[in-house]
């Protein structure tokens, strides 16, 4: 008999710590949060890092699905995944306050 010993709690928490382990990630939620949605374009014009650099970090956020793209032609909005966010909210601050 197989015994999965690690939870599917813990791959989660460890998918979305994973995403989160930049600090240009982390700079990117948190702008996201305060203003639910942003441009790429206006990301790159903010940040000092190569757009190629940039799309690697929301390409990241958005497997781990903490953020959402939408392509509006010729710019694509990215947007928090409120659904993901709110679980990866409530994984952390479970596993934290252990």
């Amino acid at each position: 008999m197989d015994k999965e010993i690690i939870s599917k709690r813990q791959k989660r928490i460890a998918r979305y710590a994973k995403a989160m382990g930049h600090p240009i990630r982390i700079y990117v939620l948190e702008l996201l949060v305060k203003q639910s949605c942003c441009y790429s374009g206006d990301l790159s014009d903010i940040l000092p890092i190569a757009k190629s650099t940039l799309s690697q970090h929301l390409k990241e956020l958005k497997a781990a699905g903490l953020i959402q793209g939408e392509i509006e032609a010729p710019r694509i909005k990215y947007c928090i995944n409120k659904e993901n966010w709110k679980e990866a909210q409530e994984l952390f601050n479970n596993f934290l306050s252990r």
